[in-house]
């Protein structure tokens, strides 16, 4: 079994792909859209350095650097998509039986992971504004003097920006996994009577 699909087959709940409040589950969707576009860029890029180099003897000016910085951008960009469509990896296994031992007990054990997943996400969402704050008030670069050049602020701001909506994200999945447990032990008690 692999991804939210399949724990619902398997008569476990399943949280993921729930909307979230005001439509950020869209927003989530968008960004994870924009980090696949930045990736065929990086692609169009990379290749164009290739034959700048072998066929034209001329490369692309920071091409590694971009690569690098890119990466850490795009990986924050789409953690957020991940996390809201249940593709991180679990134990499904554990799962069902947790299930079978309590009513609940899969959805609840759900909700403890993604909390723990919510403070973590905001542990480290200040630190990620401050970086990004003193990037752009600082005009911090990356690459080599005299060479190639650019800015840090974009790239720490998909940080901050994919910290912040994998947390909006982890919290709504624990919201969803509260309410289910709580939901399968209602509903185990009233067939218990």
């Amino acid at each position: 079994m692999s991804g939210g699909e399949s724990v619902a087959s398997a008569g476990l709940p399943d949280s993921y792909r729930q909307p979230l409040p005001l439509g950020l589950h869209h927003l989530i969707k968008v960004m994870n859209a924009l980090g696949t576009l930045w990736i065929l860029g990086l692609v169009v890029l990379l290749n164009a350095d290739v034959i700048g180099r072998n066929l034209l003897g001329r490369p692309i000016l920071g091409v590694p650097e971009m690569l690098a910085m890119s990466i850490v951008g795009i990986v924050f960009l789409q953690l957020a998509d991940c996390v809201h469509s249940g593709k991180l990896t679990r134990s499904e296994l554990l799962l069902a039986r947790m299930e079978g031992w309590t009513p609940g007990g899969a959805s609840f054990a759900q909700a403890v992971f993604h909390l723990a997943g919510l403070a973590l996400m905001l542990a480290i969402l200040a630190p990620a504004y401050d970086n990004f704050a003193q990037a752009l008030e600082q005009g911090e670069y990356f690459g080599a003097i005299g060479a190639f050049r650019a800015p840090m602020w974009p790239i720490k701001l998909a940080v901050f920006v994919g910290l912040a909506m994998t947390a909006v994200s982890l919290l709504g999945l624990a919201w969803h996994d509260l309410r289910s447990g709580l939901r399968r032990r209602a509903v185990a008690r009233r067939g218990g009577e």
